[in-house]
């Protein structure tokens, strides 16, 4: 076994916590451009309060990173769920008062709740060896398994639950997951950072931001995920402006989220077995595949084999990214490594999520899947030379 019980104990609780908090991303994903279409007075603005979720993430990520490395993950995870409760109050209370700036305020601080949990990926690594940080973050992630079906569903069902203002009850329903977050946190058991860790010798954070496999790491993430949200956020436009109901969108972005996070229980395996690079090109490819398929019809069907995509491209890229990016520093310079990296993705998911529903409004739904394509092309490019460039280092040792 290559988890003590410990270990196991840890990546249970993390896959837990990042299962009931991760699921308030898909249900903001389909509902808040929905509420953003009911409440704002300008339609083209439908798209903020998603923005705004990933705003939040941006601004706390690398706050939170050099915070948890001096009271510890622990504490800092119990933080960001506190700060979620208040979020998901402010937003229920938004949608009831139909007031679309407080709305707008509660999904930062929902965001800000969000950011905290990206760490739960590098939490996991850090509790296994070096050897299966992979699988640890894999098995992690297979927490949004969950969340694909948990968070549209919970948005579905509690919709008209309260006050009988639609959604309200979807985001009261946050402060149940956020709640039982709460208690399994106060059951994590993962060391305090030790005096290595917070004192030890850093090389200046432009010299580890500039290794090749940094920056490889970093633009593979934040090219999949700004793609894959620019994607997204737009797509329950896309079906609400060709005729789809609101089941079927639900239906659309849960299997997305389901293929974000499914393959997760073999991503891992396939990086150690393959390696990094090589599963990060196939997941461009992958995203090149959902515009191809997006470009092609505009059937319930369309949109869902091409988010199933959109899904895969973006885990085989994320996991890999994140797998990558654990090799370029040292214990003394994680905090500003995972928080620089989580910085730039998160700051193009915010600029992604505020500019799909701007694009969507100004040149359509077609343009806008043309203008991934560069992006994708990048990524590919990318990964390919560091994996040719690691190629031939290792024919020449």
């Amino acid at each position: 076994m290559f988890f003590s019980d410990t270990m196991r104990r840890n990546l249970l609780i993390l896959c837990c916590c990042q299962a009931l908090v991760m699921s308030a991303g898909p249900l903001i994903i389909a509902t808040s451009g929905l509420v953003g279409l009911a409440l704002a007075q300008q339609k083209i603005w439908a798209t903020l309060p998603t923005a705004c979720m990933f705003a939040g993430m941006l601004v706390i990520t690398f706050p939170a990173s050099i915070l948890m490395k001096r009271i510890g993950r622990r504490m800092g995870f119990t933080l960001g769920l506190l700060v979620g409760l208040a979020g998901a109050l402010l937003s229920t209370y938004a949608i009831v008062e139909r007031s679309f700036m407080l709305f707008a305020l509660g999904t930062f601080l929902i965001g800000i709740t969000n950011g905290f949990g990206q760490y739960y990926r590098f939490a996991a690594a850090e509790v296994a060896s070096a050897q299966y940080r992979g699988r640890a973050i894999s098995w992690v992630m297979v927490g949004g398994v969950v969340a694909a079906f948990l968070g549209p569903n919970i948005a579905n069902w509690s919709r008209d639950v309260l006050f009988g203002v639609p959604f309200a009850g979807s985001y009261a329903s946050l402060l149940i997951l956020y709640g039982l977050s709460l208690v399994l946190i106060a059951n994590l058991r993962i060391p305090m950072p030790d005096k290595e860790e917070r004192s030890g010798s850093q090389r200046p954070l432009w010299q580890v931001a500039t290794q090749p496999a940094f920056l490889v790491a970093a633009v593979g993430a934040l090219l999949a995920y700004g793609v894959m949200n620019l994607l997204m956020t737009a797509t329950p436009l896309a079906m609400v402006g060709n005729g789809h109901d609101f089941g079927d969108t639900v239906f659309v972005i849960q299997w997305h989220v389901v293929a974000m996070y499914g393959p997760s229980f073999f991503t891992g395996h396939l990086i150690q077995r393959f390696g990094v690079t090589r599963i990060m090109s196939i997941g461009a490819v992958m995203l090149a595949a959902c515009v191809a398929i997006n470009l092609s019809g505009l059937t319930v069907m369309h949109f869902w084999s091409a988010l199933v995509l959109l899904g895969l491209g973006w885990n085989f890229l994320f996991v890999g990214g994140t797998t990558l990016l654990i090799e370029t520093y040292t214990p003394a310079e994680k905090a500003k490594a995972q928080g620089l990296n989580d910085l730039l993705v998160f700051g193009t998911v915010a600029m992604s999520a505020l500019a799909s529903g701007f694009l969507h409004q100004l040149v359509g739904w077609t343009a806008l899947n043309y203008l991934v394509l560069p992006a994708i092309a990048l990524a590919l490019g990318a990964t390919f030379w560091l994996g040719r460039r690691r190629a031939n280092a290792a024919s020449m040792a």
